[in-house]
């Protein structure tokens, strides 16, 4: 079966340009002026695609959860706070003409039914599912029934819940990214090395969904071979909400792409060769 899933006319897999994904998520605060920023941003930077999230939040949470008091932007609950960083259906039209009129793909990761049915009103080339929806094998199914890729995230995870995970969905149009759930996510717990773990185990693409600070170990994940990475983008890490500190802002996320795509040059393909701009050297220098 080949490593590589079909997302419109992009190939995704080995063998080819990585899927850069700048997830746009919550950080537009609730604000379309702000998601269509964050959308230019990314469509600047050089990104494939955006994500965003989204939650029926009466499914989602529990009474008890969105009666929390939290005193936030939008009023003194949880709910308050959840129900103020949903957009609806008009929102949601408007980003999908936004993002077709600039040239970028969208997609979103959905966290129950009936976020994925309202989803699809917009036919999105694929679907993200959050680690935190990877044992809800249920949800997993659901997506499947769409008969579109889905590109499934592994944080919090272990290996044997991840098996599941692939077991119910299938390897077929399914793209793994090997994640750490923590934001933002330290050094030590990155463990890059489960991108190679994850392509020896399993007959699909791997990426990665990186919450790191910083640029340099997203870049070692595109040397491991993540055909994926996804990095949540952000106007200002000092802005207002739970995942600015573990973004990154557009001038980094510009450089994120340049260096990704300046190391898929540079990786080759493996076979020696004597350069034709080395036969001057060799020749000055080699002794026969």
């Amino acid at each position: 079966m080949p490593k590589w899933v079909k997302l419109e006319e992009r190939l995704v897999g080995e063998e080819e340009p990585i899927f850069i994904v700048a997830e746009i998520g919550i950080n537009h605060n609730g604000d379309l002026r702000l998601a269509k920023a964050l959308i230019d941003a990314s469509k600047e930077a050089g990104a494939d695609a955006v994500k965003f999230q989204k939650r029926t939040v009466e499914v989602v949470y529990t009474p008890e959860e969105l009666a929390r008091p939290r005193e936030n932007p939008f009023g003194f609950t949880n709910g308050d706070l959840k129900r103020g960083l949903e957009f609806d259906e008009k929102e949601y039209a408007e980003i999908d003409r936004y993002c077709k009129e600039k040239g970028i793909l969208w997609f979103a990761s959905c966290w129950d039914e009936g976020s994925v049915d309202f989803i699809e009103s917009f036919d999105v080339p694929c679907y993200k599912i959050a680690s935190a929806s990877l044992t809800n094998h249920a949800l997993l199914r659901y997506h499947r029934r769409k008969g579109k890729p889905v590109i499934l995230s592994t944080g919090m995870s272990t290996m044997e819940e991840i098996c599941q995970a692939v077991d119910v969905l299938g390897p077929e149009d399914l793209v793994l990214l090997h994640c750490t759930s923590t934001y933002p996510s330290t050094p030590e717990e990155l463990n890059l090395r489960m991108i190679q773990t994850l392509k020896e185990k399993f007959d699909c693409p791997v990426g990665y969904s990186g919450h790191e600070v910083g640029l340099a170990t997203t870049l070692s994940a595109a040397t491991l071979g993540a055909c994926v990475i996804e990095r949540h983008i952000t106007l200002d890490r000092s802005m207002w909400g739970s995942d600015q500190a573990a973004s990154v802002e557009p001038q980094g996320f510009k450089h994120l792409v340049k260096d990704i795509r300046l190391i898929e040059s540079a990786l080759g393909d493996g076979i020696k060769r004597v350069y034709e701009s080395e036969l001057p050297v060799l020749t000055k220098l080699r002794r026969f």
